[in-house]
């Protein structure tokens, strides 16, 4: 019987409490504990045709209170400025392995072909609640930059700060041209707001919330991880341990 990777979670948690935070504090215990993510996603993959979508739902089947999580408001003269003068100077860089690099307004994602998908987000705390999502196809600005083919991974930047460096996470490229994976401007049909993420947040509605980066600012195609953060992709990933890759 295959386990549910939340069980799985919980069940590591438990232990972790229990006082295995010690073991688990030991590089080769650690090396061994979290090699199991390789095989999670290698596995995941395996069974999954790459392009299955995460289920859709109806309006009638919304949640009437979707709470915000994480950051609910970068808070810095900067961020602040900007939703001062609603987003006017907003512009999201795009560069890294890309033959095109880009700087785009709002006004000019706004201007892309969008996508829009009612999807339950599943938070890593146990919560889920479901939305509606709308904005450009990731893949869409990534072939407009002309991303090459050298790259395997895209980060993504972002306005708040934790530890006074900008929040950071990352994807594969399989994920970041799924057809569900947007940078969404709109939910339930307005534009953001700053606790959910304003302007532009990224939706990968195969993986768990703290994936979906809020405050995008900037995107960058990479061969590896190795010099982003501390090498593991995300800032969760690398001060937390959370896992990479994860996929539900």
């Amino acid at each position: 019987m295959i386990i549910a990777r939340r069980n799985l979670i919980v069940g590591a948690g438990g232990l972790l409490l229990a006082g295995c935070d010690k073991v688990a504090a030991l590089p080769q215990a650690r090396k061994i504990l979290f090699a199991g993510e390789d095989m999670h996603r290698g596995l995941q993959r395996a069974l999954m045709d790459r392009g299955a979508l995460a289920p859709e739902f109806t309006p009638e089947q919304m949640s009437p209170i979707f709470r915000a999580n994480g950051t609910r408001d970068p808070g810095t003269p900067a961020y602040a400025a900007m939703v001062a003068n609603e987003f006017a100077d907003y512009r999201l860089r795009i560069g890294g392995l890309v033959d095109r690099p880009l700087s785009l307004s709002l006004t000019q994602l706004a201007s892309m072909p969008a996508r829009k998908q009612i999807t339950r987000h599943d938070c890593v705390e146990g919560w889920s609640a479901i939305g509606a999502w709308q904005g450009p196809m990731l893949g869409t600005v990534l072939k407009a930059a002309g991303m090459r083919n050298t790259a395997r991974y895209v980060v993504f930047t972002c306005a708040d700060l934790y530890n006074g460096q900008p929040y950071y996470e990352s994807i594969d490229t399989i994920d970041a041209f799924h057809p569900q994976t947007i940078l969404a401007l709109k939910m339930n049909g307005s534009r953001l707001t700053v606790p959910h993420g304003a302007p532009v947040r990224l939706r990968v509605e195969r993986q768990l919330g703290y994936k979906h980066a809020k405050y995008v600012t900037g995107i960058d195609a990479v061969e590896n991880l190795a010099n982003i953060g501390k090498g593991k992709g995300g800032y969760w990933e690398d001060n937390v341990d959370y896992d990479w890759y994860a996929g539900i």
